[in-house]
């Protein structure tokens, strides 16, 4: 079980490339997310809540195995964040490419509350945790300019 959860860690490998792994599992978490959007917004919500411990459990063991905290090829963090990010909105290109954008961007910049996250919580809960809020913020952010502009498109099914 423990050499699952590290697979599951770094997402099946993915985390394990070279450059930019946490925007590569990002990408890659894309056509999951359009599969659990598409099923409806409570299987998608439900789907985080399964993923959600197991994700801070696997990177709780990796982290232990490893000997050390939140290694650049852990990335279910981001596949757990994307998927908050992208939860009742549009399944449009331009509501995938921007909820991608401000993700990876909120990710990377760690604006504070995520960077006090991503610093101050340890083990596995500390490296999910600024993920979930990027994904949190972004989603926010989403559900505003879908509700006040037509920039997010408009979902035709």
């Amino acid at each position: 079980m423990r050499k699952f959860l590290k697979k599951v860690a770094t997402f099946f490998g993915i985390g394990l490339v070279p450059k930019g792994p946490g925007t590569v599992a990002t990408l890659a978490t894309v056509p999951i997310a359009l599969g659990l959007n598409w099923c409806g917004p409570l299987v998608m919500m439900a789907a985080i809540v399964v993923l959600l411990p197991i994700s801070i459990l696997a990177s709780d063991i990796y982290e232990k195995d490893k000997g050390g905290h939140d290694f650049p090829e852990i990335v279910i963090d981001e596949v757990v964040g994307f998927l908050i990010t992208m939860t009742w909105l549009p399944m449009t290109w331009q509501a995938y490419v921007a909820g991608f954008l401000l993700f990876r961007v909120l990710d990377i910049f760690k604006p504070f509350p995520i960077g006090y996250l991503d610093e101050k919580v340890p083990g596995g809960l500390g490296v999910v945790a600024d993920d979930v809020a990027a994904g949190m913020i972004a989603n926010i952010i989403l559900q505003v300019v879908l509700v006040k502009t037509a920039w997010l498109g408009m979902q035709i099914l």
